[in-house]
């Protein structure tokens, strides 16, 4: 045994100081290999849709109800099963409508609290004591685990049950019981969650998913487009600053600004009121149908307009500063004839949509006008000096990557960027060719460096390379030939509004190019899947989410309100079990109160991508690796005590 393992397992010594502690955490997780894998559940680009979201967290993406199911049986009505599971889902909601229609409330805990013991108890079966344990909340930790580990061959054990119920009902603690064991259900029911990127935009609460998914027991996160432009923002970036405030205004969602992070937008409210002051603002319509007061439409109207202007002013400076990014083409505001008001672009001559411009000077047009100079430091200041706002972005940084592998499964938001003949495309990265995972590597180094590096240059070169990655084709969370932001407000002719989409998504059911993208990512790919989102599966015209034999599924169904009448449904989530994997395909969320008063579910109609011919078991997954490793390493210590090597501490 050289110096360097002696080391370590001294170390490892600290942890395990006897033979007997080495042995017992070897048989431990030896014990936890052999249990089957825990539940995973995949959703994209959800896009600040709380209610949603929060309800399919809440029912475990529909397998809280097929553990009723499974439990009771025909033992419970459709009508019981129905209302246990609305239970579960909004306990505090649920009690508050029922219970004061309840003749004999003990009766009714009594039953309800055994009835949810009995999911719990199917719920945490693929779980170790221990790890139930972990979950359960401490306020009820010893009754909940008495009444889980009941043994019905006891003695008399129907009175103890009894006598625990009638002291929690006596200590006026009932409520509070039902409610940690409807929270214990849903805890159990996800294991680990992913979410494949897009967070923020088009909703109006990213900021609570985020705080709810800060919560979360074991979560992941692919930065999207949407996410990585806040992120951008957060640091003081214009160009991102720029369209995280036009884009609020285009929903109708300038709360998120107000509201959720104190960013104060009078001066800008201010602002855009004057200088578009008799200006019907025609080509600034708002996206959706936001509850607006009229007086509230022509303000975000307005607003939107200004900070549109301001965007393309900023970006047309940010292109300047940046040969490298290749975006020569996206400065449009010089080939405009603000005479004429048409505007050249590719070499044919458009009219404009809307041709009033008062603050953009032809001779110098992407200068900022003083109050707009002064507009854009206040927004800067307000951005970086939100605590709130860098704290998410910090959660971002900590549970987020740019992509991940896990348990055979390639994790990204958007796409590898292609070739036309589907070879990876190299793309320039601060005068650096870079393709594949390469790629994916630098840029998450750059967002870092933005982040963290103690160089300015280096964070400066960040900041801007987020808003590169926002909009630019190279960048692997866009996916298109150009942002056509201009032309979508500007340009009545869709011809020039078409975003050509990456080589990647015509390719998807291309065998060997699926096969190239995870050989360079060091997979196998015969056994390896993409999951991905970015652009929404257009279900109601027939779409498949999965592609080429199953080895890739995009699962972007339209979770946003603005996306649905595109897909025709209200979202994908996709579950990874024991048994394979299940495509769920989810229809509207009426509402919270909806749910909780007429017990309605979201619908889920199911799809099998894959069913495996034997449970897959904790021993076949990554955190069988890491445990397998954790034995391996505990072996060589128990030899070192057994040997006289190293020293039992106790």
């Amino acid at each position: 045994m050289d110096a360097s393992e002696t080391r370590y397992l001294e170390l490892l010594s600290r942890l395990f100081p006897s033979e007997a502690k080495a042995s017992a955490e070897i048989i431990n997780l030896s014990a936890v290999l052999s249990l089957p894998k825990g539940t995973e559940i995949f959703a994209s680009d959800i896009h600040g849709e709380f209610e949603a979201f929060s309800h399919l967290l809440k029912n475990g993406s529909g397998s809280i109800r097929l553990k009723i199911d499974d439990t009771f049986g025909d033992e419970l009505s459709f009508a019981e099963k129905r209302s246990l599971a609305t239970l579960i889902y909004y306990p505090r909601e649920k009690m508050d409508l029922v219970l004061p229609q309840v003749q004999d409330e003990r009766a009714w805990f009594s039953t309800t609290i055994l009835r949810l013991v009995e999911v719990c108890k199917q719920a945490s079966g693929k779980y170790t004591r221990s790890k139930v344990r972990r979950a359960l909340p401490p306020e009820f930790a010893y009754i909940i685990e008495e009444l889980m580990t009941e043994n019905n061959y006891a003695v008399k054990r129907e009175a103890y049950y009894a006598d625990i119920i009638d002291a929690v009902m006596r200590t006026g603690r009932a409520r509070a019981l039902v409610e940690a064991l409807c929270l214990l259900i849903q805890r159990l029911a996800i294991d680990h969650l992913h979410i494949v990127g897009d967070i923020y935009d088009r909703g109006p609460y990213p900021h609570t998913i985020l705080d709810t998914l800060a919560g979360f027991h074991s979560v992941d996160i692919q930065w999207g487009n949407h996410d990585i432009v806040w992120m951008g923002a957060s640091l003081g970036q214009r160009g991102c600053i720029a369209h995280v405030v036009r884009n609020c205004a285009r929903y109708g969602n300038l709360s998120i600004l107000e509201d959720a992070y104190g960013i104060n937008i009078l001066p800008l409210a201010g602002f855009a009121q004057r200088a578009y002051a008799d200006d019907p603002c025609v080509a600034f319509g708002l996206k959706g149908n936001p509850q607006l007061t009229e007086r509230e439409h022509v303000v975000n109207v307005k607003i939107q307009k200004a900070m549109a202007v301001i965007q393309f002013k900023v970006e047309g400076q940010l292109i300047d500063e940046n040969p490298s990014f290749e975006l020569e083409d996206r400065k449009l505001l010089d080939k405009i004839d603000y005479e004429r008001g048409t505007v050249l672009l590719d070499g044919v001559e458009y009219e404009l949509t809307d041709k009033v411009f008062p603050t953009i000077d032809p001779a110098d047009p992407y200068r900022l006008t003083p109050e707009e100079e002064n507009v854009m430091r206040r927004l800067e200041q307000a951005f970086v000096g939100c605590e709130k706002l860098q704290r998410h972005m910090r959660f971002l940084l900590e549970a987020g990557s740019l992509y991940k592998i896990y348990n055979s499964n390639l994790l990204f938001h958007a796409c590898v960027p292609l070739n036309p003949d589907g070879s990876l495309m190299e793309v320039d990265v601060f005068g650096e060719k870079l393709a594949g995972r390469a790629l994916y590597d630098a840029l998450e180094h750059h967002v870092r460096e933005a982040f963290f590096s103690p160089d300015e240059a280096a964070r400066t070169r960040g900041r801007d390379l987020l808003w590169w990655m926002w909009l630019s084709p190279g960048s692997p969370l866009f996916a298109k030939s150009k942002m056509a932001t201009f032309e979508l407000y500007l340009i009545a002719d869709k011809a020039a509004r078409k975003e050509v989409k990456n080589p990647f998504y015509t390719l998807l059911n291309d065998e060997h190019v699926i096969a190239g993208i995870f050989e360079d990512f060091g997979m196998d790919p015969a056994t390896s899947r993409i999951v991905c989102g970015h652009v929404p599966v257009k279900v109601k015209d027939g779409e498949d989410p999965v592609k080429c034999g199953g080895r890739v599924l995009t699962i972007d169904g339209g979770f946003s309100k603005a996306y649905q009448p595109t897909t025709g449904i209200a979202g994908y989530t996709l579950i990874s079990n024991s048994y394979g994997f299940v495509l769920a395909a989810h229809e509207p969320l009426e509402s919270t109160r909806a749910a909780v008063e007429n017990e309605l579910d979201i619908h889920s109609s199911r799809h099998v991508v894959e069913r495996v011919e034997e449970r897959t078991r904790v021993a076949d997954t990554d955190t069988g690796a890491k445990l397998k490793a954790q034995i391996a390493d505990l072996e060589r210590l128990l030899e070192a005590y057994r040997r006289g090597l190293i020293p039992e501490r106790g």
